[in-house]
C-alpha cells in the first residue's frame, strides 16, 4: 500500500490566487492542493508512471496577508512544444519584452496589486498513485523520492504559487516527532483543487490539444490547523469539462 510522504514546506512570501479574480491577485489563506502537488512534482515526478495524491495539509503558521504591487508581463509564455522547437533551432525565437515591445513600441508589462501571504509554513501529506501497469514500481518510486527529498534535490526550484516566491522544504522521516498545528479554524468555501485532469497519465511534453485546462474545485475547511484533501476521484471534488478557448 502507498505510504504518505511528508514534507515540511515554508517561505517568506506566497500567493495562491483565487481563479475568480481576473486581474488583481488575492491569495487563498492556505496553500491549494494544486500548488502542494507542484512542490512534490518539483522534487520528483514521472508523469507516465504515477501522480501525486494530496491527503492532508497542516497549517503551521497563522495566515498573514501583505499587500504588494508587482510588474507582470502582458504576454503569455509559449507552449512547451514551441520552446522545444526554439531549443532545437527549428523555429525563430520570439522573446517577450517588458518594455519597448516591437513593433508597436508599447510597454509589455503592467503593474498589478497582489494580496499575498507572508511567512508561511505547512506540513504536506501526499502519496504516490501509480498508473496501471506500474504498481510493482511503487517501492522504488517511494525510495527515490525520499532519497531526493532528504538531500534537498529538486528538478526545479519549488515555489509557493508564483515562481518568484521560492519554497524551501525538508523531508519528515517516518516516526519523527512533529509539532502540533495551531488551533486554526477557517471555512474557506470552494477552493481550487487542480487545473489539470488528474485521471489520466501525463506525458513529458503534451501536445497543445492535451494542455487544455480542466479546473476542479472542492469545499475546503481548516479544522484545528488541518485541511483534509479528498481523492481526485471523490464526489467531493467538482470537475469541469476540458474546453478550448473560443
Amino acid at each position: 500500500m502507498p505510504q504518505d510522504q511528508i514534507l515540511k514546506v515554508w517561505g517568506e512570501l506566497a500567493c495562491f490566487t483565487r481563479p475568480e479574480l481576473k486581474v488583481e491577485r488575492f491569495s487563498y489563506p492556505v496553500i491549494t492542493p494544486s500548488a502542494a502537488r507542484g512542490i512534490y512534482d518539483a522534487i520528483y515526478c514521472q508523469p507516465a508512471e504515477f501522480r501525486w495524491q494530496l491527503t492532508r495539509i497542516e497549517v503551521l503558521a497563522y495566515p498573514r496577508y501583505i499587500a504588494l504591487r508587482r510588474n507582470e508581463v502582458k504576454d503569455k509564455a509559449p507552449s512547451s512544444m514551441t520552446i522545444l522547437r526554439w531549443m532545437e533551432g527549428k523555429e525563430e525565437v520570439k522573446p517577450i519584452f517588458a518594455d519597448d515591445n516591437p513593433p508597436d513600441d508599447t510597454k509589455g508589462r503592467t503593474q498589478r496589486q497582489t494580496m499575498a501571504l507572508k511567512n508561511v509554513c505547512y506540513r504536506l501529506h501526499a502519496y504516490i498513485r501509480p498508473w496501471p501497469g506500474f504498481e510493482a514500481r511503487l517501492p522504488a518510486l517511494e525510495a527515490q523520492f525520499r532519497r531526493r527529498a532528504s538531500q534537498g534535490k529538486c528538478i526545479y526550484q519549488p515555489y509557493l504559487g508564483c515562481r518568484e516566491f521560492p519554497a524551501y522544504f525538508e523531508l519528515v522521516e517516518p516516526g519523527a516527532q512533529m509539532e502540533t498545528p495551531p488551533p486554526i479554524d477557517l471555512d474557506i468555501g470552494l477552493m481550487l483543487y487542480d487545473v489539470f485532469d488528474l485521471s489520466r497519465p501525463g506525458k513529458p511534453l503534451d501536445t497543445a490539444n492535451d494542455e487544455l485546462p480542466s479546473i476542479s474545485l472542492f469545499r475546503a475547511e481548516v479544522r484545528n490547523g488541518t485541511v483534509t484533501v479528498p481523492d481526485y476521484e471523490s464526489d467531493a471534488v467538482l470537475k469541469g469539462r476540458r474546453v478550448a478557448n473560443a
